[in-house]
């Protein structure tokens, strides 16, 4: 599709659905709308849909809409997402549950491989600068952060279809009840199925995806504590999905995950907390490059980790205080690829004191600074300066107002891949330790129905490693020096059946390769120049709901990407009916990427097609 049409389609679409489904009566109640289906919170989610079209909900299910991060896929988002935030590549990013990182140690590509249903965990927190600092662990960009929400007694059972053979299932189910006689005190307990199979959007995108995963959770006045159990088994195909060669390779890949996670967080003196998390993680990843000659070239992989986190903050009094956190890491991996060393240990330590100076009742004013501490078994140790300043006003009238300016330091080691030999790769055991530094000025203000929340900010990424082609096109992983810069600006709106969120951000790189054989990049220089998101939820009456999310971007030029476009307009429309006459049960369809297009969200690997699915969930 041309750029002028896609851009004109990003700007009508709003009108246009306004104009089919007109004005609400004031009357007219969304609540069984809103019990049934969460609406977008101006507080909290950033995307209109949670519910994917190609396959079941997973965490990540809608990230290529949130505006704090970019999703680059290979199939669709829930079969292979490289997660990317602030234009850093996936490996400078981290998925963390509780106080736990859950490293993937082998590229980086898995690192969202989480086999946990979406209702157990709360909406995601982007953490970047100083917060990545504290909070993250071997992460240089940016960390998305989830909490583990409380149970509550409830259970859904969900079955669909759609074009290209698509069938999906799913039940879930919680339990909660008072623990022995005490009224302060409660259990939880809640179990899943999941599972997907399609021949896919395009020739040979197939997928069929299964997970299963349970929780149980004791809860009480001041703490929560969880037991999680998941696994996941995962088959899906593209042509050129990691070589980039679509002709020649019609490539398909198989992931079962396995995740132990035991967390538990206690609040106390009113303001202090702590939370600890233990976790295990298993991922094996067969890799066969030719689907209609697997022995031509197949990749085992097997990665084990064993990790524990801490982190919190004590009050020594009002205004005096420090923030804390501690990783230690331990992995393993067992791989068909000639890997300089299969075991490594981790370690992070951070201590950041703060001072609070309140101004009056409504203003304050926090100064922060510290240092983390990062070491492994294999690597150097570097020491990491952090610092924020934050001005916060809080109004019952008009609001809340938060500023702030902060520096942070963050470093990380590289994964198995870019130190291994393997066909078509070459990675190189000598690599450094990357580190990262960032300044960074924010502003936020909301209320009960708008937010508003804007930040710039510049970054030097040192000793990045990115995977590269020379003039003979062979692949490599290199370093490379960049400066990032960029600006984003998010606002959000809620009326009484009517919801918007809508974003814009503006990123641009300087970088050094040092080498003036290096042609292109695959990984670092993929990136949007300009992105925009728009998030839109309409109730025309009590039984009827319409979901909508777009992106528009504009991606930098690139050798890559001169035989193909470098602008995507991508949209996700859905719509769901409550009957009156059926109560708890929802009807929904939907459908994705309905404009002509065919960006690829990493060049040479082809993107996704539309899909249309529709079905039914039925609660309880």
């Amino acid at each position: 599709m041309r750029a002028h049409s896609c851009l004109l389609h990003f700007i009508l679409m709003p009108v246009l659905l306004v104009s089919v489904f007109g004005q609400n009566d004031k009357n007219q109640s969304s609540d069984k709308v809103a019990g049934t289906l969460p609406t977008l919170s101006v507080f909290a989610q950033e995307t209109a849909n949670k519910r994917p079209v190609t396959t079941y909900e997973s965490p990540i299910s809608n990230l290529d809409f949130d505006p704090r991060v970019d999703m680059q896929s290979r199939n669709m988002v829930e079969a292979q997402g490289d997660l990317n935030v602030r234009g850093g590549i996936f490996e400078e990013t981290g998925i963390q549950l509780g106080s736990a990182t859950l490293l993937d140690p082998q590229t980086g590509h898995y690192s969202t491989e989480l086999p946990i249903a979406p209702e157990m965990l709360g909406e995601p927190d982007v953490l970047t600068g100083a917060g990545n600092a504290l909070k993250g662990f071997n992460t240089t960009v940016g960390t998305v952060s989830y909490k583990w929400s409380e149970i509550t007694k409830r259970g859904s059972i969900t079955a669909g279809g759609g074009d290209h053979n698509l069938n999906f299932q799913r039940i879930h189910n919680a339990w909660v009840g008072r623990y022995g006689d005490s009224e302060d005190w409660s259990w939880g307990a809640e179990i899943e199925s999941s599972r997907s199979e399609s021949d896919g959007t395009i020739s040979f995108g197939d997928h069929s995806l299964d997970r299963t995963s349970g929780r149980i959770q004791l809860l009480g006045p001041d703490s929560q504590t969880d037991l999680v159990f998941g696994y996941q088994d995962k088959f899906f195909g593209l042509p050129g999905m990691y070589t980039g060669n679509e002709a020649a390779n019609r490539e398909t890949e198989d992931i079962q995950t396995r995740l132990i996670v035991l967390n538990h967080h206690l609040e106390y003196d009113s303001a202090s907390f702590w939370e600890a998390s233990v976790f295990h993680r298993r991922l094996s990843d067969h890799f066969i490059l030719r689907r209609d000659n697997p022995t031509f070239y197949q990749a085992f992989h097997e990665t084990e980790v064993n990790g524990v986190a801490v982190s919190g903050f004590h009050g020594l009094n009002a205004e005096l205080g420090f923030n804390y956190s501690g990783h230690l890491t331990s992995d393993q991996i067992e791989t068909t690829s000639a890997v300089p060393f299969n075991k490594r240990d981790y370690y992070k330590l951070t201590l950041v004191p703060q001072y609070k100076e309140f101004l009056n009742d409504l203003e304050t004013v926090t100064f922060q600074a510290g240092a983390s501490f990062d070491d492994s078994n294999r690597d150097s140790s570097k020491i990491s300066p952090i610092a924020e300043i934050r001005w916060k006003r809080s109004n019952r009238v008009f609001g809340s107002e938060d500023l702030y300016f902060s520096y942070a330091e963050t470093t990380q080691v590289l994964g198995y891949t870019a130190l291994a030999q393997a066909l078509g790769f070459t990675g190189d055991p000598n690599l450094r330790r990357g580190s990262s530094r960032n300044l960074e000025l924010g502003y936020e203000t909301s209320n009960s129905k708008w937010k508003f929340s804007g930040a710039i900010f510049k970054r030097w990424d040192d000793d990045l490693v990115d995977w590269v082609y020379d003039a003979a096109n062979n692949r490599s992983a290199k370093h490379v020096d960049i400066e990032t810069y960029g600006f984003e600006l998010i606002a959000s709106k809620s009326w009484q059946n009517f919801q918007t969120i809508g974003s814009y951000t503006f990123l641009q790189k300087d970088e050094n390769y040092g080498d003036p054989n290096i042609t292109r990049s695959i990984y670092a220089l993929n990136f949007p120049e300009h992105r925009a998101t728009l998030g839109l939820i309409w109730n025309p009456i009590s039984a009827i709901e319409v979901r909508l999310d777009n992106e528009w971007r504009k991606q930098r030029k690139t050798l890559d990407r001169d035989q193909g476009p470098h602008k995507l307009l991508l949209s996700h429309i859905a719509a769901s009916y409550y009957p009156a006459q059926i109560e708890d049960l929802e009807l929904f369809i939907a459908y994705d990427k309905p404009w002509d297009e065919d960006f690829q969200d990493i060049p040479g690997t082809p993107g996704r097609g539309d899909q249309f699915s529709l079905g039914g969930t039925y609660s309880w």
